[in-house]
């Protein structure tokens, strides 16, 4: 950190007000030190990180931060407010300010310098030292870890002397009572967790930070993987090794779980631990005290893969879960790896509508006729791009669902079967039946006993042959026809729907969207809409449904963003900064904006967020807007047909929900933010995400 931080970037007697001019006081010195090009541009980048999630953390610290690229090289400066500044942390202002600057894409070091602060800072001798710093040059020395020349002093032995000690004194705190002397420092209890949901967007995330931020109050140490829609970075063995117990919180099949076999493991879904991330950590920590454990070699005889009989999700779930719990996991799993075909495949034919016009599905193959210098040749690439994109909706949709009951070989005869269904016009729920099949075929055939010289071939050649066999039998000739003509007929009723039946269908579709943000529920809705318009020409009726989708997914986020700016008082400092942040998520569709307002209170958001929901649903459905693009929320309205009275149809949900909130929050006497009568002090809203942030939140 010598590089990082000197004297002419530390400001010992900070006077801005607000978070924002605290930024820029300490932006101005990284600009004086050639460190940041351009103050306006940089200033915007902390802006924007800051809305996404407060970096204020107890003890009177904030840490601004950001990637950016007028950075020049990572960069800290430091200043110290005697009046304080709100970062949003739940125990008040700031009046020690570290902004942390990195160049964009250079995330290692980033983290490397967010870690390093991170460690000092739960050193209590460190900031005190800060707090009484006499001259910037000894705090600047303090912060890189170095001896400084007055009294105050860290530890001896240079940064990263520093660090170690700061580890250990936070680790004594963690494993210590107060105020009981501990005699030699005990080890915290170490839990190594997954996370994972179906978009692998926001929940995966929000449950990674509330199982650490519990953790932390629990002095437990917490290191989570999440495996999110951009992959994952695996464990270190030698941590998976140390660990003590073991919390997975998935809504999808974790990936390579064989990794964790033989240590006390919780099981869960991860809304869990979004929502009680504590009793998943007293629950870990109690099977390991009791000793039980998850069994080892659960890949199977030989260790090939997919040569057990257990699937991902099953090996997943506990033991006690019903054939409707292992059903959902599986369908979500499908619809996870869906999702991405959905939105890329459709926002570019809806890009391709935007440039030439709805006739441009009628274009010739740009193969044959693609002009640089003509926009409905671009317009004809794009909308081409798109249909190939959306072709692998279903063949994507079954083949995961099989992956999700079978594991690897699951994926042949899946998306074998997911074709046949497009060829035969059996459409979303053909592939919904071939992946059910599919993964059945493939589990029954692992169920048959074979000899060890075989079993080697058994996932690459035998299973996925046999399988693929049987699914295009049963597809093409037993249940494909009955299938189509299913489909054809929910297509026609559709097509047929006016009037309040279509009124009534909206409503219902934004009760769902709204029931669970982003979870079970709210999947099946946008699965059902998404279905409808991904054919080359989807009919009316269908794109009302991927509008009203749509728009009642918008309603929950961008209600509390309301909500917390006409009666901040009602909410607590970290609602509010959140309220900010999900002024953009709904915005941009969304709706996991709204979650940690839900987890704080659902009671009362949950229900208002649902009447606003179904209300915006029905009047979207009876003004008859359309839309033919599958996400994009707000960025998309040109695309949509009526869009004033859509735009209309947002607002009116948008206020509902608002309203109720307000009215519902208001009628409670406790005042939100304080201490709940034998709480201890602790915040209600803190085992939200959000409540408390990490110190190394990137």
């Amino acid at each position: 950190m010598s590089d990082m931080i000197t004297a002419d970037l530390v400001d010992l007697d900070l006077s801005a007000d607000t978070k924002e001019a605290a930024a820029r006081a300490l932006a101005e010195r990284m600009v004086a030190h050639g460190r940041v090009t351009d103050l306006e541009g940089f200033l915007a980048d902390v802006a924007a990180r800051e809305a996404q999630m407060p970096t204020g953390l107890d003890g009177g610290i904030g840490i601004p931060h950001c990637r950016s690229e007028h950075v020049t090289e990572p960069t800290l400066a430091f200043g110290r407010s005697e009046d304080g500044v709100d970062f949003g942390a739940a125990d008040g202002p700031a009046d020690l300010i570290f902004l942390i600057a990195a160049p964009a894409g250079a995330d290692d070091a980033h983290l490397t310098i967010l870690s390093s602060l991170a460690r000092q800072l739960m050193n209590a001798e460190f900031t005190t030292a800060l707090r009484s710093a006499g001259d910037a040059t000894a705090a600047a020395a303090l912060i890189r870890g170095e001896e400084p020349t007055g009294a105050e002093s860290v530890p001896e032995g240079g940064a990263e002397d520093s660090v170690a000690v700061s580890a250990a004194a936070s680790a004594e705190t963690a494993t210590g009572t107060p105020g009981q002397e501990t005699g030699e420092p005990e080890r915290p209890f170490r839990i190594v967790a997954v996370t994972s949901c179906p978009t692998g967007i926001a929940h995966t995330y929000m449950a990674a930070e509330s199982l650490e931020n519990a953790g932390r109050e629990a002095g437990v140490e917490v290191v989570v993987e999440t495996q999110g829609s951009a992959g994952f970075t695996r464990l270190d063995p030698a941590v998976i090794e140390a660990a003590d117990g073991v919390i997975f919180a998935h809504d999808v099949p974790v990936r390579d779980r064989d990794r964790f076999a033989g240590k006390p493991t919780v099981d869960t879904g991860v809304k869990a631990a979004v929502n009680r991330p504590g009793e998943l950590i007293g629950e870990v920590r109690g099977k390991a005290a009791r000793g039980e454990v998850t069994a080892a070699g659960s890949a199977g005889a030989g260790g090939a893969a997919g040569s057990s009989g257990a699937s991902p999700v099953e090996r997943g779930g506990g033991s006690g879960e019903g054939y409707g719990t292992k059903l959902r996991v599986w369908l979500m799993s499908g619809v996870s790896y869906m999702v991405p075909f959905v939105a890329a495949g459709g926002l570019l034919i809806a890009l391709g509508f935007a440039i030439g016009g709805y006739e441009i599905n009628e274009a010739p193959s740009v193969m044959d006729h693609f002009v640089w210098s003509q926009a409905d040749s671009w317009a004809a690439l794009l909308y081409q791009i798109g249909g190939v994109a959306f072709a692998f909706l279903v063949p994507v949709l079954a083949g995961y669902i099989a992956y999700g009951m079978a594991d690897r070989p699951g994926l042949v005869p899946g998306f074998v079967g997911g074709s046949i269904a497009l060829t035969i016009n059996a459409g979303f729920l053909g592939g919904l039946a071939a992946g059910l099949i599919s993964g059945a075929v493939v589990m029954a055939i692992q169920r048959v006993r074979i000899p060890v010289a075989l079993r080697g071939i058994m996932p690459v050649v035998v299973i996925p042959l046999i399988s693929s066999a049987i699914v295009g039998f049963l597809m093409f000739v037993v249940i494909g026809k009955p299938i189509a003509s299913a489909q054809t007929a929910m297509t026609d009723w559709l097509s047929d729907l006016s009037g309040a039946n279509a009124v009534l269908l909206g409503a219902l579709l934004g009760l769902m969207m709204c029931f669970d943000l982003g979870g079970p529920v709210n999947k099946v809705a946008y699965a059902f809409a998404t279905a409808g318009i991904a054919v080359s020409d989807p009919s009316d009726s269908a794109m009302k449904i991927m509008a009203t989708v749509m728009a009642a997914g918008m309603v929950p986020p961008l209600a509390m963003a309301l909500a917390t700016t006409v009666r901040g008082k009602l909410f607590n400092a970290a609602e509010r900064e959140n309220g900010k942040a999900a002024w953009v998520l709904g915005a941009s569709f969304i709706s996991e904006g709204a979650i940690p307002f839900a987890a704080a209170d659902p009671l009362r958001v949950i229900p208002s967020s649902m009447v606003g929901g179904a209300v915006t649903g029905a009047l979207s459905m009876a003004f008859g807007a359309t839309l033919r693009a599958p996400h994009g929320g707000i960025f998309v309205v040109p695309l949509i047909g009526n869009p004033l009275l859509y735009l209309v149809a947002i607002a009116a949900g948008v206020c509902v929900t608002t309203a109720l909130v307000i009215v519902l929050k208001g009628l409670r006497k406790p005042v939100p933010g304080a201490a709940a009568p034998g709480s201890g002090g602790a915040d209600p809203s803190a085992s939200a995400p959000g409540a408390k942030q990490p110190v190394a939140a990137a």
